[in-house]
């Protein structure tokens, strides 16, 4: 089974919503696969029923690891995980491991949180100077920060070792916290972040 992630926001196969949460996957390029987040830790999914919706639900999780409960069109679990311990961190306790943001894509996040409640990032702690860095996020810190919200919530998930080269040179260019990351035109994101991405890995295979 081939599962696609949708990037896009103009997507008429799938809820305007569920784009702007970046919660729709295609399968084997025809069939849609909605998750529609609805608690900070469940989402109700819509799929067809021959759909096999473990696989699915682990690839979402993939980005989301924080949602641990899903549930079908009918209200009913279909799936259940081990609850993730939600911690309160103030945005100047963590440190990016992201320098730009794409402002389409804070636009779209805007859309769906409210509070900062609704802004929930994977972290990990550094171990040198104890602060936390995020994995991944960057664009709801950056618009918690705009908002002016002081705390979002973290939870501590696993990083490979490119992270801190990543904190690393988001610390040499100045962002030391969200209200430090650099927004850029969709564009000029994707030419300067996916650049420097794909410069590191063919130099770090």
């Amino acid at each position: 089974m081939q599962i696609e992630r949708i990037h896009d926001y103009t997507d008429n196969r799938f809820p305007q919503e569920v784009l702007w949460e970046h919660g729709a996957f295609l399968i084997d390029g025809a069939r849609p696969c909605a998750f529609k987040i609805c608690g900070p830790n469940a989402a109700s999914v819509f799929f067809d029923d021959d759909t096999n919706i473990s696989e699915i639900i682990d690839v979402f999780r993939d980005y989301a690891e924080h949602i641990t409960v899903f549930y079908d069109a009918d209200g009913r679990i279909i799936a259940e995980y081990p609850p993730v311990l939600l911690q309160r961190a103030s945005l100047q306790s963590i440190q990016p491991s992201q320098f730009f943001v794409d402002i389409d894509k804070v636009e779209a996040v805007s859309h769906f949180i409210r509070n900062s409640d609704d802004v929930i990032v994977p972290v990990v702690r550094d171990p040198q100077s104890g602060r936390w860095v995020s994995l991944d996020g960057h664009s709801r810190m950056y618009a918690a920060a705009a908002q002016g919200w002081q705390t979002v919530q973290v939870y501590e998930s696993k990083a490979g070792a490119y992270i801190w080269d990543f904190a690393k040179e988001a610390k040499r260019r100045g962002v030391w916290s969200p209200k430090d990351i650099l927004p850029l035109r969709h564009q000029d994101y994707q030419e300067q972040w996916f650049g420097f991405c794909s410069d590191y890995f063919a130099r770090n295979p």
